[in-house]
């Protein structure tokens, strides 16, 4: 792996320059929270920059109509952890309504978004657009559904992703110092394995500071 090219390629999938021949929903929502934050004078860790994105997230939903609410059928709910809840699309994909609770700013859960649909390409995100539910807005995101047929082994976990440049920190923690990346939570609820093959269906990236 040549780290320039990868950090290159990721520069520019998070900034919205490349990445697919057509600038996904993700990629236009992260541009325009970047915006955003040049134009503010808070910094992320104040307690009311969250406030101010998700004003601006809804700003963009009414003048560009990318509300769905509609779209979740509540009847095909499967689970829910602390961050979001899913539910069934059709056989071969999931919704998932995320409140992006794990990040600091709505601009890094896009990013983590963004460095899965990388790093994971078989089991990307799509963004669909926003709900707002008892005042609290979520994502409304699409994924591949994976159903798992074995148990995951976290050794395996480990050997994978040790292989792909990223030490393990602590637990089911890991870190890429080349790139400056974290992937924390990756047990066997987050990674699946189906026909011997490992399937990551929920990370939590962050970029080190």
């Amino acid at each position: 792996m040549d780290i320039k090219i990868v950090k290159d390629e990721l520069q520019n999938i998070i900034q919205g320059k490349s990445g697919t021949s057509q600038r996904t929903l993700i990629q236009t929502i992260a541009s325009y929270l970047g915006t955003s934050q040049e134009a503010s004078s808070m910094v992320k860790n104040d307690k009311h920059y969250k406030q101010e994105e998700t004003k601006s997230i809804i700003e963009y939903c009414n003048q560009n109509n990318i509300w769905a609410d509609n779209k979740v059928n509540f009847d095909l709910f499967i689970s829910e952890g602390a961050e979001q809840k899913v539910y069934i699309k059709n056989e071969k994909t999931v919704y998932k309504l995320n409140d992006s609770i794990y990040y600091s700013s709505w601009y890094d859960y896009f990013t983590n978004l963004l460095l899965n649909n990388y790093f994971f390409p078989e089991t990307s995100y799509v963004l669909v657009g926003f709900c707002l539910y008892d005042e609290i807005l979520f994502a409304l995101v699409e994924q591949p559904f994976v159903k798992a047929n074995q148990p995951t082994d976290l050794e395996k976990v480990k050997e994978f992703m040790t292989n792909n440049g990223f030490s393990n920190t602590r637990n089911h923690d890991y870190y890429n110092v080349d790139l400056g990346i974290i992937l924390e939570d990756l047990h066997d609820e987050n990674v699946l394995t189906q026909d011997g093959i490992l399937y990551f269906i929920d990370t939590v990236f962050y970029l080190k500071q």
